[in-house]
């Protein structure tokens, strides 16, 4: 079996069976739109029809507007069709975070060569939405909320022992923002997943705080990916 069928059996077969707090839903786009397992396993197949072992690469858990829509980290319906020249009829998204990653993975040598060598994932495979004051359902990340985490823990280690599986060098792991940073550290000390964790600024928070020094992160991505 290779890489891509084992992370389209997982998609296929991803379930969150906990009771979440008050005011928040799990977004799962592999049971909400069809055909994004369809453009998903598309994806898959294409840049992962092996037994490469890659590293790994987490976020936190898919947005409204990347993988909540599309089943693909941190990118969203134009990335997928300019760059990896997948159409996703049902949905068209726009999102700073696929925009930075995309931009990164164009220096590294593009797409293919990218994700010849990293598998990019988030760190809990289901994004959250919650209530506003105003009563629109906006993102939520698994750590916004303590009893969030909390009831998602045990979910968050057992899927990051699968995607482990997929076929993951765990001598490394890049995880994506500083407080997501913290929680995978508490779970490796307990687990013991990776050798070590590489802490990179988050992509949003590149494009949407610090987008006049875009540069000198995409430079920072890749020295810390070791391919400069």
């Amino acid at each position: 079996m290779t890489i891509a069928e084992r992370i389209d059996r997982f998609n296929r077969e991803l379930r969150l069976p906990v009771r979440l707090p008050n005011g928040i839903r799990v977004m799962n786009p592999f049971r909400e739109n069809p055909e994004i397992l369809e453009s998903a396993g598309l994806f898959y197949k294409r840049f992962y029809n092996d037994n490469r072992r890659r590293r790994l690469i987490l976020g936190i858990n898919p947005g409204r507007l990347g993988a909540g829509a599309t089943g693909i980290p941190f990118t969203d319906t134009k990335r997928l069709a300019e760059i990896c020249h997948i159409q996703l009829k049902s949905v068209t998204t726009h999102e700073p975070s696929s925009v930075f990653v995309y931009d990164m993975i164009s220096r590294y040598g593009g797409a293919d060569v990218f994700y010849h060598r990293y598998l990019i994932s988030s760190l809990c495979p289901l994004g959250f939405l919650r209530k506003s004051q105003k009563g629109n359902w906006v993102n939520c990340n698994y750590y916004d909320r303590e009893e969030l985490f909390q009831a998602v823990k045990p979910f968050i280690i057992k899927t990051l022992r699968q995607q482990i599986e997929f076929g993951v060098d765990t001598g490394t792991c890049y995880v994506l923002g500083k407080k997501n940073a913290g929680y995978l550290e508490q779970i490796n000390h307990e687990e013991g997943f990776f050798g070590r964790l590489v802490v990179l600024d988050h992509p949003r928070f590149i494009e949407q705080y610090r987008s006049k020094q875009k540069d000198m992160y995409i430079d920072q991505y890749l020295n810390l990916l070791q391919i400069v």
